[in-house]
């Protein structure tokens, strides 16, 4: 093959590389988009809580007793300064026999 041709087919390659690198950059441009960026990640989402939710429902129906549990355990965690106090005022009336003595 002599210079000329190399030169020719050097150039088309190089042309055809550059077409696929324009094709890919705007393939990328196209998948970064803001609006394409929002609509993956709610599908992500969407399909995650999906699935948990899935996920949870198999297993409460495998051990409901330690659902219920676990369940209740948690509310008790969230209401636990209440109950607290709760506590706390009955220990004092308990306590407490007078009931002249107390406040309110």
């Amino acid at each position: 093959m002599n210079r000329e041709a190399a030169y020719r087919q050097a150039v088309a390659q190089a042309e055809e590389k550059k077409a696929q690198f324009l094709l890919s950059a705007q393939a990328a441009k196209a998948r970064v988009a803001p609006a394409r960026l929002k609509q993956d990640a709610k599908d992500k989402v969407i399909s995650l809580a999906t699935g948990g939710a899935a996920h949870a429902a198999a297993k409460v129906q495998e051990n409901p007793v330690a659902a219920g549990a676990g369940l209740t355990a948690f509310l008790l965690y969230l209401a636990r300064r209440p109950l607290a106090a709760l506590f706390h005022r009955l220990h004092v009336r308990w306590k407490n026999p007078n009931p002249e003595n107390e406040d309110g």
